[in-house]
């Protein structure tokens, strides 16, 4: 699920930057380019995402039976729904924005946010789960064999 949700913020923020041009005060006078993403990188950098955002929902069907191996046809139709919402009201907000910002990339921008904070929900919750298990985990630094140089000395 990092993967996933890495490089699905990776490639929606490339997908989210509109074509955009720039005028920097030169030496000689204003110089002007622009930035702009061809079809072929937006092509490659879409498959791209759709591949790991497929195996994002595989990794969440397959952690099902891990978490909740009592109930995993209720919290599979659960997950099932909300990615049946998921697919009815992002496109809705998709044309939404469009219309409010007026820019055609803002789709891409929306699941930049989207995914970015699916990421930082998901390591809190990862977390969280691991120093209930391990409370170990919260006494110790990242680096333990520094504890154990400075206790030597």
């Amino acid at each position: 699920m990092y993967w996933t949700f890495g490089v699905s913020v990776i490639c929606t923020f490339l997908l989210s930057y509109a074509p955009t041009t720039y005028l920097v005060s030169g030496i000689n006078g204003p110089v002007e380019f622009a930035l702009a993403m061809g079809v072929a990188p937006f092509t490659a950098i879409v498959f791209v995402l759709g591949f790991f955002m497929s195996l994002g929902k595989a990794a969440v069907y397959k952690h099902i039976p891990v978490y909740y191996p009592h109930h995993v046809g209720s919290v599979g139709g659960v997950v099932g729904m909300i990615g049946g919402l998921g697919g009815f009201v992002l496109p809705i907000c998709f044309g939404a924005l469009n219309d409010w910002l007026g820019i055609w990339t803002s789709c891409f921008m929306l699941m930049f946010v989207v995914a970015s904070a699916a990421l930082a929900w998901m390591h809190y919750a990862i977390r969280r789960m691991e120093r209930r298990e391990f409370p170990q985990i919260g006494r110790e630094t990242v680096l333990p064999e520094l504890v154990d140089a400075a206790r030597s000395r």
